[in-house]
């Protein structure tokens, strides 16, 4: 059975003072569960996640990284780097990325295999715009979209992938996949990991990351395919976060 995983996306928000007591209220209000809890946070943060949250069932990490190992790219971050402060996520290909810095999906891939070689877990992004689900377009797109993925990767290693579903069209709009709606494209997913290895793509988790939020979370997170969720807006405050944890 796969185990839940609701990993918080902070963007570019937070600061010292506010994080403290965000990371404090989640710790505070976390049960043990089968469900695994993370936030990916701003790179500057990610020192204070780690000092915060050693020793909790909390885990952390990081919202992107450089598709280079090391070398002259100033501005960059390397996997390497991410290690040193203990992180085990990292969130690749968000829309927002793909949108405001030119991502490509060859390049969200490269950055995929970078972060498996260094050990750690790659969240990975898909997903369609409004204009491209009106048009009927959302399975071409998406399994697209995976194939790129799944070319760039050893078979063997898929389960060590999380992938994430994000509807460009749900995020930060209010709008919201129907959990039917969801789940079709979950399973979308599902058969195109199947296609590289039918038994290991029962082990990935497939996320849900378009604007999940308590209210939402139960029904959502009741489908089959539906494996958790990568939360935006409502990871910025403690008692909705955590009442999607407890949902999933």
């Amino acid at each position: 059975m796969r185990r839940k995983l609701v990993c918080g996306n902070w963007k570019m928000n937070g600061n010292l003072v506010s994080n403290a007591a965000l990371l404090a209220g989640i710790k505070a209000g976390l049960e043990p569960s089968n469900c695994e809890v993370a936030v990916c946070v701003p790179a500057v943060y990610i020192p204070q996640c780690q000092s915060t949250l050693t020793g909790s069932t909390l885990g952390w990490g990081a919202q992107d990284i450089s598709a280079h190992t090391a070398g002259a790219y100033t501005g960059e971050m390397s996997v390497s780097m991410l290690r040193d402060f203990s992180c085990k996520y990292v969130i690749l290909g968000h829309s927002e990325r793909r949108a405001y810095h030119g991502e490509s999906d060859a390049l969200v891939a490269l950055k995929m295999q970078r972060v498996l070689q260094f050990g750690l877990t790659p969240i990975v992004c898909v997903g369609e715009s409004l204009a491209e689900r009106e048009s009927e377009q959302t399975k071409a797109v998406v399994s697209a979209q995976m194939e790129i993925l799944l070319a760039a990767i050893d078979a063997a290693d898929l389960a060590k992938v999380v992938i994430a579903y994000e509807p460009v069209w749900a995020i930060g709009t209010g709008k919201t996949a129907t959990p039917e709606m969801a789940q079709g494209v979950h399973a979308i997913v599902r058969a195109k990991l199947a296609h590289k290895n039918g038994e290991l793509a029962q082990a990935v988790r497939i996320l849900y990351g378009g604007s999940m939020k308590p209210d939402n979370a139960r029904e959502l997170l009741a489908m089959p395919d539906i494996d958790g969720g990568l939360v935006g807006g409502a990871a910025l405050n403690s008692a909705d976060f955590l009442a999607i944890v407890h949902s999933a």
